[in-house]
């Protein structure tokens, strides 16, 4: 089937196969397996685009892994599956450790079983055959419309969010104490022309954490950083182990007796880091010292239900509900909670 025919959504991970797909040949039954014309290249330009590279493969992972690394591949892979478990296990297993949409992924594999059992487990992942890799650069799923830095670093932010993880499992102290010791600094400053592809990547990739949805292009964010009654907001995060780039985004509607915020969303990446609170409660106090209301749209979905949560948590009411699913939000400001502790706050 051809890649391109079907399910047009973008794609944030291929899923390879090794035999007979990576590489030409069986490992088990020749060592001497040779990579196939072109992969390398594949796989770098993809990576480079931001595009993530994980394996599902049955195979002895000793043998498997020494091979990647003898072809200088095997960094390029997250999670890597490589055992002798149902191939959708394995999928399953890499898409929760991402924390990115099935519909996200894409699988490579030259056997037709394969293909079938993972579409029949979860009909959102894009299933290829391994046989039509020549198109593979050109499928539209995977051109980004910008390549930013922070899409170039998108594999090492990954890597290195496994080493926080790591850290995190071994460490033996409260919570608070760990956070505390990755030394993060969140900053929050307004967008400037230079943020604004990545803003827009935000909007087209970020579905968890995203109150509305909305997709901004870049013409529409550049008005609405130069328009005297919005105010859009970005925030990074660095840490010990480096950065992981700009990963919030506010888009606040300034009005006579209000402010209204148009669109909030933050990367699932740093989701269990609190941040999105420290983010939000910075646009409560914003709007409590300049006297206005705080309104906020929302469109529910299944994808952003742990957003809606936290807004909740965080005293706000619904005041109006429409249809699918939307539901403008009003917060009081009568409580607002204190910043944490464990974090360097930055406000520009």
């Amino acid at each position: 089937m051809n890649p391109s025919s079907r399910k047009h959504h973008e794609i944030k991970c291929i899923v390879w196969d090794l035999d007979n797909t990576l590489w030409e040949g069986i490992l088990l039954e020749n060592d001497d397996v040779q990579l196939r014309p072109g992969i390398r290249k594949i796989i770098q330009d993809l990576d480079n685009r931001g595009i993530l590279h994980s394996i599902a493969s049955r195979n002895d992972y000793g043998f498997a892994t020494a091979k990647l690394e003898e072809f200088g591949l095997l960094d390029y892979f997250l999670y890597p599956e490589i055992n002798w478990d149902a191939k959708s296990e394995s999928i399953s297993r890499i898409q929760k450790n991402l924390n990115i949409a099935m519909a996200a992924l894409m699988f490579i594999d030259d056997s037709p079983f394969e293909r079938d059992e993972v579409e029949h487990a979860y009909p959102e992942v894009v299933c290829v055959d391994s046989a039509n890799l020549e198109t593979l650069l050109d499928d539209a799923r995977l051109i980004p419309r910008f390549i930013t830095g922070d899409s170039r670093k998108r594999r090492f932010m990954y890597k290195q969010n496994i080493e926080r993880k790591n850290l995190e499992d071994s460490y033996k102290g409260p919570r608070g104490d760990f956070l505390a010791e990755l030394k993060m600094r969140f900053t929050i400053s307004p967008a400037v022309e230079d943020d604004l592809q990545r803003a827009e990547e935000l909007t087209v990739r970020t579905n968890q954490l995203n109150t509305t949805g909305k997709v901004y292009g870049y013409s529409e964010l550049h008005a609405l950083i130069n328009s005297p009654n919005h105010q859009l907001l970005v925030a990074d995060l660095t840490d010990k182990y480096g950065s992981h780039g700009k990963i919030g985004l506010a888009l606040i509607e300034e009005k006579a007796e209000s402010w209204h915020l148009h669109l909030f969303l933050m990367s699932c990446r740093v989701m269990s880091y609190g941040v999105g609170s420290v983010f939000l409660t910075h646009i409560l106090s914003k709007a409590k010292r300049a006297g206005k209301r705080l309104l906020v749209d929302f469109i529910q979905t299944d994808r952003n239900r742990m957003l809606y949560i936290t807004f909740k948590f965080t005293n706000f009411k619904e005041i109006e509900t429409g249809n699918d699913g939307y539901v403008l939000l009003e917060n009081d400001l009568s409580v607002i909670q204190d910043m944490p502790s464990h974090l360097e706050l930055i406000i520009k």
